[in-house]
């Protein structure tokens, strides 16, 4: 029982300091949903269409046919939507500049 605790402590570990190190750790699985709501994600962060438009790299344009469900968001545009569903203020947190 106790070398068990060890051993899985020691992984652990040995995890953790490859998470450090910038590694990612093995049997990581990243889900990127199929579909977001890009309405919702934007009101969640506060901001107008084009701030957001802005924020993320993409015309207004985009955003709007987004919202309005006539396309979805692909690729890269998708996971950073999502990043922003679990965290809105993560554009600003990353990016932001100091006043």
């Amino acid at each position: 029982m106790a070398r068990d605790i060890f051993e899985r402590t020691l992984s652990a570990l040995h995890e953790a300091e490859a998470h450090a190190r910038g590694e990612t750790p093995a049997g990581l699985v990243v889900h990127v949903p199929e579909a977001v709501d890009v309405a919702e994600i934007r009101r969640r962060t506060g901001k107008a269409q084009p701030a957001f438009a802005a924020s993320i790299g993409v015309p207004v344009a985009t955003l709007r046919q987004w919202e309005h469900r006539r396309r979805q968001p692909q690729g890269p545009a998708r996971v950073l939507l999502a990043l922003l569903e679990k965290n809105p203020r993560l554009v600003e947190e990353t990016l932001g500049e100091s006043v």
